[in-house]
């Protein structure tokens, strides 16, 4: 697999300028899609796909499937994702796509100023490393209510894949060692963690084995009941754990967490209905404004990667960006104006701002007025389709009147009966903590960071946050995550999502446009460079292999701030055909597969 990624990244560097007469890039033919009749995984590791396939040939769905895909993503990616951390989820069983939060919460003990020193300035990193930086896990309350309503195999049977491959190990790869050696002090100042991820404090090297028997029997505790990680030994050991080292996490906050089964944001891009991740998620609702501000737009016409598609594009991630740090938040403790954001007419009414032949700068891009914003708000609106469950009703289409690299981790399954799910979890940053919990072998998130430290102060990911997303206790962080389900007329049509931090969006809207405006397989659709705008900082981030010259000179003439950086995101997707077969593929700057049988 190492191999293959550096061919893919010599090949790139050495055909990236070279675009075929269809638009669709020329390396297209080194990333091979996986096609199957009957059902298919994608995920970030070959073997998580691989134990996603067996359940689906034990007769499971795409719930069971997704469940122990997921779980041993936590095993062989434990800097990417893991049961120390949370996520969210979009499935479609039958016709009904819904959207389930099993996200990292404040622990009650949060405070709004916990990060700051008494002169009202940040403490470095402590919203990154060491207990204090760890929000209340949902991984195993999440899966556990999506098998519970939806499951056809016993749970025992769908943890058990996970279970050998933490007790019997597997051979890390160089992408591993590569994210170890980032964190190597980090993860040997904590003994549980050294004494897990590294060799006497050396990382392990690609081909070394990693066994995990603490998470192996914690992984058994929760295959006989997975309310043992909230209530029983488990969570006395986390309980234990931060009293002894100055951590908020408690044995009632454990106790207290349930997942929350929440409406999902659906809006119609052409003839598709796109839905995705609703807030405490920013992941969905901007996907729909990015897409609602390119409009009616034919991007095909203009041409893949062309200077005019691509500004068009950056401006309206620009504006979207902008909204984000004013308005998005926990719906659970603040009024995220959705309707309004999502609503086409709000999306027409801030492009008229767009020149399309230069650049604005960021400072002059404001997030909407409270008035503008009431304006547009349609929360009556059958399109949202609103409902206590959070279910949408893919069976309806709907018609508009108006025109957190590797981090993270994302699986998509599709079954033989086309029931879908599409699930990002994370444990936020590298390897998340950097905390095992002693004799469990749970690695602890660093999902703190994800709230606005103080107002004007950028995350990780450089992401700004306001009033919406500070501390409070029980609250939920704001993420990226964009889990997507599109429909065509009802029926599954693609599934798609990515690591990446603040990238999640971008890289998710252009797989989508990709795969429904360029007709591109999926494997060149997750193949092809990209291209990413946050609003601030002020520059625009592409990939160095990706675009011409001639189009970054065209992009610079117009204003924009061009900033070349490594390539990011481990997207996968997986799409029906239209003759009823399924294509799948997961990037290649990963080490991820698609599997069908």
């Amino acid at each position: 697999m190492e191999i293959f990624r550096g061919f893919y990244r010599y090949t790139l560097t050495i055909s990236s300028f070279l675009i075929l007469a269809s638009s669709v890039p020329v390396f297209a033919a080194f990333v091979r899609p996986t096609r199957s009749q009957n059902a298919m995984v994608a995920s970030a590791h070959p073997l998580a796909t691989q134990a996603g396939v067996e359940i689906l040939q034990q007769g499971g769905n795409a719930i069971d499937a997704a469940v122990a895909t997921t779980l041993a993503i936590s095993v062989v990616e434990p800097f990417a994702a893991g049961i120390g951390g949370g996520g969210f989820m979009m499935t479609k069983m039958g016709k009904e796509i819904k959207s389930l939060d099993f996200r990292e919460r404040a622990p009650q003990k949060a405070s709004r100023n916990m990060y700051l020193d008494a002169q009202g300035k940040v403490r470095p990193n402590a919203s990154l490393e060491g207990h204090l930086a760890a929000g209340v896990p949902g991984t195993i309350a999440g899966l556990a209510a999506a098998h519970k309503q939806y499951g056809k195999l016993p749970w025992r049977t769908v943890v058990a894949p996970a279970i050998k491959l933490a007790r019997d190990g597997f051979n890390v790869s160089e992408l591993y060692t590569e994210q170890a050696k980032s964190k190597q002090k980090l993860l040997a100042s904590n003994p549980a963690a050294r004494a897990i991820f590294t060799r006497n404090g050396r990382p392990l090297q690609a081909g070394e084995r990693l066994v995990q028997r603490d998470l192996a029997r914690t992984l058994m505790a929760i295959a006989r009941n997975p309310q043992n990680f909230y209530t029983g030994s488990i969570a006395s050991a986390i309980d234990r754990d931060m009293r002894q080292n100055k951590g908020l996490i408690t044995l009632a906050d454990l106790q207290a967490y349930r997942p929350k089964w929440r409406a999902p944001v659906c809006g119609k891009f052409r003839k598709y209905d796109v839905c995705s991740m609703a807030p405490p998620s920013s992941g969905g609702v901007h996907l729909i404004q990015i897409l609602n501000t390119i409009g009616n737009t034919d991007l095909a016409t203009l041409g893949w990667h062309s200077p005019n598609a691509l500004h068009l594009l950056v401006e309206s991630m620009r504006i979207a960006y902008a909204d984000r740090s004013e308005y998005l938040g926990d719906p659970d403790f603040t009024k995220v104006p959705v309707s309004a954001l999502i609503n086409p007419a709000y999306a027409a009414k801030r492009r008229q701002e767009i020149n399309p032949e230069r650049a604005r700068i960021s400072s002059s891009v404001k997030p909407a007025t409270p008035s503008l914003l009431k304006q547009f708000d349609r929360t009556a609106s059958p399109v949202l389709n609103r409902s206590s469950t959070g279910v949408f009703n893919a069976s309806k289409v709907y018609a508009y009147k108006s025109p957190e690299s590797l981090e993270t981790s994302h699986l998509t399954v599709v079954d033989r009966d086309r029931n879908v799910v599409s699930l990002t979890f994370t444990v936020n940053y590298r390897f998340g903590a950097g905390v095992v919990v002693p004799g469990t072998g749970i690695l602890l998130n660093d999902e703190m960071d994800d709230f606005a430290i103080a107002p004007g102060v950028p995350n990780v990911f450089g992401l700004v946050g306001g009033e919406k997303n500070s501390i409070a206790p029980g609250k939920t962080p704001l993420s990226s995550m964009t889990p997507t389900i599109v429909t065509e007329n009802g029926k599954f049509r693609l599934a798609v999502g990515a690591p990446g931090g603040s990238t999640i969006i971008t890289t998710v809207l252009q797989v989508l446009l990709n795969v429904l405006e360029y007709k591109m397989d999926v494997g060149a659709a997750v193949a092809a460079g990209r291209i990413h705008q946050q609003w601030l900082p002020d520059k625009v981030n592409v990939e160095p292999w990706g675009f011409e010259p001639a189009t970054l000179a065209e992009l610079r003439r117009r204003g924009h701030q061009i900033e070349q950086r490594e390539d990011w995101g481990n997207a996968n997707a997986i799409q029906q055909l239209p003759d009823g077969r399924l294509e799948g593929a997961a990037d290649p700057r990963g080490e991820g597969t698609a599997r069908g049988f």
